[in-house]
């Protein structure tokens, strides 16, 4: 049976890239400041970096904001990936970067609303009310959820760094469990890419899984450090989410590919 990381896989292949462009329509650089200012920003970009794009991950809250037609736009957005992956021939996964959490009856909505109802691929999760409220977004193999691990934002550390009873930080007993329900192949973990110690850490205790690591860029962390934390043994396992360095860009497509290009000489770099 086919899953969500092996659809992402032949995505990878295809355009061998790691590179997942976000979609962050903030106000300021719309056309408009309203859902439809969103749209036509968000479809342009995802015209300009589709062919460099391993995945593309739309933040819900820019498009929420907007009330019904915000979330009418998301859902066009991610129907507009379906329709540029058909005229690639390759499928490019959606990451709806929501960061749901709630108890099990709740969740089962929420991955509704998610996969049936706006057509993402995955979403992002986090795992703090435990495996219940996780496993609703799991039950189909095909869809992926990528669990909070630990984030980029200045306050992380207030809960993540706590050390558990045996000395372990609560962000790497939360890669050792998320290994753990990965039995469907489709967890990933979120781990920021402007914290390169803990990113290697995290791929120490979880080796084999998929991370996506935001960061890059606007927010500080560099490309090359991240992966040479973050990647697997085998030069991939890592999504490099990024938004504003490449919809701010003269040329996002150009930029795309530049980058797109750094990323896969880090690779041969590393594993050559």
């Amino acid at each position: 049976m086919e899953s969500f990381f092996s659809f992402l896989e032949k995505r990878v292949n295809d355009c061998s890239s790691l590179l997942c462009v976000g979609l962050d329509p903030h106000v300021s650089d719309l056309p408009a400041p309203n859902a439809d200012g969103a749209l036509r920003f968000c479809l342009d970009l995802v015209e300009r970096t589709a062919p460099y794009a391993a995945a593309f991950k739309p933040n819900a809250a820019f498009f929420e904001q907007f009330g019904a037609p915000g979330w009418a736009a998301l859902e066009r957005v991610i129907a507009a990936v379906r329709e540029r992956s058909q005229r690639l021939g390759s499928m490019i996964p959606v990451i709806l970067d929501a960061k749901r959490g709630d108890i099990s009856s709740t969740a089962d909505a929420y991955a509704r609303s998610a996969f049936q109802t706006l057509g993402a691929h995955a979403i992002t999760l986090s795992p703090y009310l435990g495996r219940d409220a996780v496993e609703p977004f799991l039950a189909d193999p095909e869809k992926g959820a990528f669990l909070l691990c630990k984030t980029s934002n200045p306050g992380a550390g207030d809960l993540q760094d706590l050390a558990l009873s045996g000395g372990e930080p609560v962000y790497v007993a939360v890669a050792r469990l998320a290994q753990g329900w990965n039995t469907r192949d489709n967890i990933g973990l979120v781990v920021g890419a402007t914290q390169p110690e803990a990113l290697a850490r995290v791929r120490q205790a979880a080796p084999g899984m998929w991370i996506l690591a935001p960061g890059v860029g606007a927010q500080g962390g560099d490309l090359e450090t991240a992966l040479k934390a973050g990647l697997r043994a085998d030069g991939r396992g890592l999504l490099l989410p990024v938004s504003r360095a490449l919809s701010r860009a003269a040329n996002p497509a150009r930029a795309a590919a530049e980058l797109r290009d750094r990323i896969i000489s880090i690779q041969y770099q590393r594993t050559k």
